[in-house]
């Protein structure tokens, strides 16, 4: 395979539709970066990542700087030595995931586009549509309310609802939209917002008031493996690990510790190669996968929806980044479902 002969580098700016709001803070647009490689036989592969500062550690002023540095590890190399260029990127810029899956796609993407293959078939088969919940974000009840009616019109089966500041508020809302949209299948995210026994409180509220959950993501800090733990103990509820698991060797510490019962891989941490170790890990543990996102633009999320058409493993689905958005870098439907295609995550920007 041919030389990267060049790696780019710049800021993309992706204005949401609504404010989005969670416990962890309030976003008013995806300041994400675009990665473009190019190689010596003129194939061009992207990449971007969406930086959130309270989750990854990065504003996008850092991850830029960051995945610009990167360029010096990029050039030169053969694309089709894809696997070490990535573990010598993610060794020497530990701190910067978002950059660091910029990167790492625009090099997967340029791979898969000179073989001709949708980079499903590298993780293990052929693309396929890929369906995906939505996210209501922290809003009053009402507007909560109606935002769930609307994704339930759109056609969307599975609500994702953002809680974790006032658990009885919490309650209420949620309580609220099961009676709205009483057919839906309801995960809540708490983004480390509550304890165990507040966790246990509001779960207890909402089983009283006859609400289902299919899951219960990231209710306390991510530092608070402990305390994870101790929830998932408490709750009948099945407890998803999130923001606590960036790296394998996070994900062995949780199945190790019997810390969740589902663990939530988002690209935007771990990248697709260490996501598909972190698959290997919970699959051999027997614990459960749900994949999910940043504010990535289509290249993102389509990178994500292929490796969960390549893999098959993962059982919920939140891949809903670029629905939040008021323009994508393509033409996107609003709808649950990602048509995906190739060769590589098949997203040129523009086009």
């Amino acid at each position: 395979m041919s030389e990267i002969v060049a790696m780019s580098v710049e800021p993309l700016d992706l204005p949401l539709a609504e404010p989005f709001e969670i416990s962890l803070g309030t976003q008013h647009e995806a300041s994400n970066v675009l990665v473009t490689v190019e190689t010596a036989d003129g194939t061009t592969g992207y990449g971007d990542g969406s930086p959130l500062p309270p989750v990854t550690g990065e504003t996008q002023a850092i991850a830029i700087e960051a995945a610009q540095a990167m360029a010096s590890i990029v050039e030169g190399c053969l694309t089709s030595n894809y696997r070490p260029i990535i573990q010598a990127v993610r060794q020497t810029f530990p701190k910067t995931p978002s950059a660091t899956f910029a990167v790492e796609t625009a090099i997967l993407d340029a791979y898969c586009r000179e073989h001709e293959i949708p980079l499903s078939e590298l993780f293990g088969s052929t693309p396929r549509p890929v369906e995906t919940d939505m996210t209501i974000p922290l809003l009053p009840q009402s507007e909560a309310t109606k935002r769930a009616t609307s994704a339930a019109n759109s056609g969307y089966e599975h609500l994702k609802i953002k809680t974790g500041n006032d658990v009885s508020e919490d309650v209420e809302r949620v309580s609220a939209i099961h009676d709205a949209v009483p057919d839906a299948a309801l995960k809540i995210d708490a983004n480390q917002g509550w304890t165990p026994k507040e966790t246990a409180w509001f779960a207890d509220r909402v089983a009283d008031r006859g609400v289902h959950l299919e899951l219960i993501e990231q209710p306390v800090p991510a530092t608070d493996v402990t305390g994870l733990a101790d929830t998932r103990r408490r709750v009948d509820v099945p407890i998803a690990a999130d923001e606590t698991v960036f790296t394998p060797e996070d994900a062995i510490r949780v199945v190790t510790e019997d810390a969740a019962d589902i663990i939530n891989v988002k690209l935007g941490k771990s990248g697709p190669l260490a996501t598909a170790d972190i698959i290997a890990i919970a699959q051999g543990a027997d614990t459960d996968l749900m994949i999910g996102c940043m504010l990535e633009s289509a290249i993102g999320i389509h990178t994500s929806a292929h490796i969960v058409a390549g893999t098959d493993a993962f059982s919920y689905v939140d891949l809903d980044g670029n629905r939040l958005l008021a323009e994508d870098i393509i033409p996107t439907s609003d709808g649950p479902i990602h048509e995906i295609a190739g060769p590589g995550h098949g997203v040129t920007p523009g086009l």
